[in-house]
């Protein structure tokens, strides 16, 4: 689908490829055995190799390299058997080696795909490029001394992930549909937990523009862009940027540029390094990592259900709507909580009570799925009072707040407050009776026409018996009622 902007001269086109960041979850670092507990106290959580003591030699972590195969084979990816890692030559005072462990030539990750959602239901497909891993680096801090800059290596050497797509994304929307489906992936095979806050994952943006069907024009790249807000509103603040120097005749160099979300715009930062400026060359300390199809195979044996095949599974096993779908496999709990629940249930029911009565008072409470307002029992315990009319649908959401309010079981409030259902027929007949007899005049603009009056009867007798009386079994009563009355009724517009 292809996102259209309006400039002067006509129609551009948004062309942007994404670079994600993701923080593998291991207990110790890519190359050594330091911790890599989030929030711990700075430079704590650091060995001789992360500080690049003369002497120490990398050994590779087992357990990231398969999570990074986890990974790939999740993203329908190929794995290569051979991959090599590099040295990535550059000089920041938060890199105590003088260089980045990464791989270039070699990934470990090549081509693959993610699927998204759109909001008018149509998916598209963005290409991945490769997913190599690395180590990250320190962290510079800038905020701590008026005239001094801080150094914290707990992050040096953390294992990451970084996933390349290919130029496949149209607009700021499949941005932020392409980098949350890639999150909720990760989440899912339990590699990345996806927070953005705790810097688990970073984009890097490249955005670019051109006419329809012309070549790829030179790009920008946005650095370290920690929230999907943020990235929607640079990517369209840098598509307008470099429209407008096109526009006015000025050519778009290649650079890496910063994303100020204070005033919304992006910032020249440096001009973009080149491949050659890093003077990538295999590490010598390591050698190639090579696999056997046989250890890739059984990683893949142990992968867990993926978010599309769990979307595609609630379509067909559950017959809830792709809509529906979509909304509860979107996080991970909320898709295990709902099963919890379905389980032997109505499914519809179920997803209509989460999305909407459930979901609202989560809202109001500012709860998560982790703690939700009522247990998944109990939520199935009041779907089911009401699959077996015990009470009604709107004594249900008084008995769901009662619930929040109490922490007591469902049944024992319908108990308590008497709130059972009325389904004697003797006792509903009479109620209706009543309501007819005071609303003479109501039943005789029903025989001339007014159909809509019977709901108008139907409330009466709700609000006369606090609706209490089961509805399925009023409508029939009233029904019958009306239609014997009818036959007394003469052409006078009298009730003989």
């Amino acid at each position: 689908m292809t996102h259209v902007i309006q400039g002067n001269t006509g129609d551009w086109e948004l062309v942007v490829g994404i670079e994600v960041h993701a923080q593998i979850i291991s207990k110790s670092k890519l190359f050594s055995g330091s911790a890599t507990n989030f929030g711990a106290d700075p430079n704590t959580q650091v060995s001789l190799i992360d500080v690049a003591f003369p002497g120490m030699l990398p050994v590779i972590n087992e357990h990231c390299i398969e999570q990074a195969i986890r990974t790939g084979l999740a993203l329908k990816a190929k794995i290569n058997l051979t991959s090599v890692f590099a040295r990535k030559n550059y000089f920041y005072a938060d890199l105590p080696q003088g260089y980045q462990i990464s791989q270039y030539e070699y990934p470990i990750v090549g081509n693959g795909n993610v699927v998204i959602d759109m909001h008018d239901g149509s998916t598209r497909v963005i290409g991945i490029e490769r997913l190599h891993l690395e180590q990250d680096a320190g962290k510079s801090l800038h905020d701590q001394h008026h005239s001094k800059s801080f150094i914290d290596l707990n992050r040096s050497g953390i294992a990451l992930m970084e996933i390349v797509s290919k130029p496949d994304i149209r607009s700021s929307e499949e941005a932020i549909n392409y980098v949350t489906k890639l999150c909720l992936i990760l989440q899912y095979i339990g590699v990345c937990n996806g927070n953005m806050s705790e810097g688990s994952i970073r984009c890097d943006v490249n955005v670019s523009v051109r006419k329809h069907n012309e070549a790829y024009r030179t790009r920008a790249e946005i650095k370290n862009i920690n929230s999907i807000r943020f990235m929607s509103q640079a990517i369209d603040y840098e598509a307008r940027r470099q429209i407008d120097a096109y526009e006015r005749g000025l050519q778009i160099r290649q650079e890496t540029r910063l994303f100020d979300p204070k005033n919304g715009e992006t910032r020249s930062m440096r001009s973009k390094e080149n491949a050659n400026d890093y003077r990538y060359f295999p590490d010598p300390d390591l050698l190639p990592l090579t696999l056997t199809q046989k250890y890739v195979d059984a990683i893949k044996e142990k992968l867990p259900e993926l978010p599309d095949e769990r979307k595609k599974r609630f379509i067909d096993n559950y017959k809830l709507s792709s809509y529906d779908a979509c909304l509860l496999v979107a996080e991970q709990s909320v898709a295990d909580f709902f099963e919890s629940v379905a389980k032997g249930r109505d499914p519809k029911m179920v997803c209509n009570w989460m999305m909407g009565d459930f979901a609202s008072a989560m809202k109001r409470m500012t709860r998560t799925i982790d703690n939700p307002p009522v247990s998944a029992d109990n939520l199935g315990e009041l779907i089911d009072l009401i699959y077996k009319n015990t009470i009604s649908g709107h004594i249900a959401k008084e008995v769901f707040l009662t619930m929040i309010e109490t922490g007591k079981t469902p049944t024992e409030i319908v108990i308590e407050k008497e709130l059972k259902q009325v389904t004697d027929s003797d006792v509903i007949e009479v109620s209706v009776d009543s309501i007819l007899e005071s609303n003479t005049n109501k039943v005789i603009e029903y025989f001339n026409g007014k159909d809509k009056l019977f709901g108008f009867f139907v409330g009466q007798v709700m609000k006369a018996t606090n609706g209490k009386i089961n509805p399925v079994i009023l409508n029939e009563i009233l029904k019958k009622r009306l239609e014997s009355l009818k036959v007394l009724f003469n052409e006078d517009n009298d009730l003989l």
